[in-house]
């Protein structure tokens, strides 16, 4: 394993040094839209909407933009993925498609069927390499790259349907992995394909001593969960008690920011943690760096990228698109500004709205982060109140008031006209807290504070033992791996969400 660990470590160095000197000019996204027009202008989305005379267009962005409306995906699929599910060839790509991944969604929805074709999974294994190179860059130990990788996720076990396989994306790449990864890879095929968590949790916390993990994988809430449970049963102090060479942890999904003390009350060694933005839709960006803010966005990965500036010109009250005919490309974007991500890929989605929000912090090295949805914010009267804001807000509050703040939702009360928090702690929060975060909400965002002056009642913040949260989730058939819950909750989420905390005897 020694000499495995020697040569993985001189890989990665190789492959690091290689991706460094990629060039990851604009140029290279130009080349990726004309590809993707190219081999798809034969399709019935491509008849439709003129591929070839857009290839024959000197201004190929341009005309792209004229022609191809930006879509969600319930319009999407109406028009367009409803064909391709029901079996039908050169639809909105080349063939059929046969594997359709089940997105996360969120609570209270459908789970949406994005579209997998082998270009895709080919650009999945291809940016998962390159990921794994940044490792260089940390300078491990050659004993960690001995180690094994735990994924905590979702079911692999995939589902086969009249005319196409569907399941967690997850499981459809696991289908592709190669056997010489088998070895560095838990929690294995039995235990991955469980689709009951608390089950699948269960064997892994049996598991656990025998495995040498040293990366682990998925979104925070779940993660730090496992390791806790972990910690528990075997009476430790700490997740390195039993995974000594633990040193890296892969997140995303949510953001990181009010997990990290969490996490280090786990750990009695460093853990670096490595962002990643990866979707059902396809994998943009990851961190390269342990010391970046942002992620690097991923040129040549078969996916063309635009960018709506977020704003009353482009977006209504609603968060609907009112004008996608100026998206901006890469090489329009600027430093500052909330984008909403407009992708096209090659898994035949055009112009589609993904829903999140980005924004570039370093232009030059093409960095960026994710700073919201598109459908989370909150605006009863003018306050326009962001996730980033309510996660800032959260981190400051969990800082100051010395207290881990474990999960946390909000939702606009319109018959009391105010903000409805409900959090969740380990330790006891004392009845000014809702005063405390008004005051934080105020120093974030000036529209808030404003409007606080005139219409938006206080804050009203509930206690919930975090279970309450996890029942939800699981009473929405949506526990485990994949899933997260929503920070903000819409009308109809709220409407559940009330119910069940109403019937609920976990509550306190």
């Amino acid at each position: 394993m020694v000499i495995i660990g020697k040569l993985l470590k001189k890989g990665t160095e190789i492959s690091y040094r290689r991706n460094a000197n990629n060039s990851k000019e604009y140029i290279k996204q130009l080349k990726t839209l004309k590809k993707l027009l190219f081999t798809s202008k034969n399709t019935e989305f491509g008849f439709f909407h003129s591929f070839n005379n857009i290839l024959s267009r000197p201004d190929l962005v341009k005309s792209f933009q004229q022609q191809v409306p930006v879509m969600d995906y319930d319009a999407f699929y109406k028009q367009w993925l409803k064909k391709s599910l029901e079996g039908q060839a050169n639809i909105n790509w080349p063939g059929k498609i046969k594997y359709f991944a089940l997105s996360s969604g969120t609570t209270g929805s459908p789970s949406k069927r994005i579209p997998v074709t082998e270009g895709m999974i080919r650009s999945f294994q291809k940016t998962s390499i390159r990921q794994l190179a940044t490792l260089h860059e940390i300078d491990l130990p050659e004993a960690f790259f001995s180690s094994q990788f735990l994924t905590v996720g979702g079911s692999s076990r995939l589902t086969k349907k009249s005319n196409h396989i569907e399941g967690d994306l997850s499981g459809i790449l696991k289908k592709h992995t190669s056997l010489l990864a088998t070895p560095f890879t838990k929690p294995g095929y039995r235990i991955s394909n469980i689709k009951d968590w608390n089950k699948k949790i269960d064997l892994i916390v049996q598991k656990a001593p025998k495995w040498n993990i040293g990366i682990i994988a998925g979104i925070p809430s779940w993660c730090i969960l496992l390791m806790e449970r972990i910690i528990n049963h075997y009476n430790l102090n700490n997740i390195h008690d039993i995974w000594p060479n633990l040193q890296v942890y892969v997140h995303g999904g949510v953001f990181m920011g009010p997990y990290k003390e969490k996490l280090e009350k786990l750990c009695s060694k460093k853990v670096h943690l490595l962002d990643t933005y990866l979707a059902s839709e396809g994998y943009f960006a990851y961190q390269t760096s342990s010391s970046s803010i942002g992620m690097k966005l991923l040129l040549d990965t078969g996916i063309f990228y635009e960018f709506i500036p977020f704003n009353s010109d482009y977006f209504d009250q609603h968060g609907q698109v009112i004008n996608s005919k100026k998206a901006l490309t890469l090489s329009q974007v600027k430093e500052g500004i909330d984008y909403a991500l407009v992708i096209t890929t090659n898994a035949g989605l055009w112009r589609y709205l993904i829903g999140d929000l980005v924004r570039f912090v370093n232009i030059t090295e093409r960095e960026l982060i994710i700073t919201g949805r598109i459908k989370q914010f909150l605006s009863l009267c003018g306050e326009h109140l962001s996730l980033e804001n309510i996660n800032e807000a959260i981190i400051n509050l969990s800082k100051k008031e010395k207290i881990d703040i474990i999960e946390f939702t909000i939702f606009a009360d319109e018959i009391n006209q105010c903000h409805h928090w409900f959090i969740s702690s380990n330790e006891p929060i004392n009845s000014e807290v809702s005063e405390k975060m008004d005051k934080e909400l105020c120093s974030l965002n000036d529209d808030y504070a404003s409007a606080r002056k005139y219409t938006l009642g206080a804050p009203k913040i509930s206690v919930l033992n975090k279970s309450v949260f996890y029942g939800f989730l699981n009473s929405m058939g949506k526990q485990g791996g994949q899933n997260k819950f929503p920070r903000v909750l819409n009308k109809t989420q709220a409407k559940k969400w009330l119910k069940f905390i109403g019937t609920s005897k976990n509550s306190s």
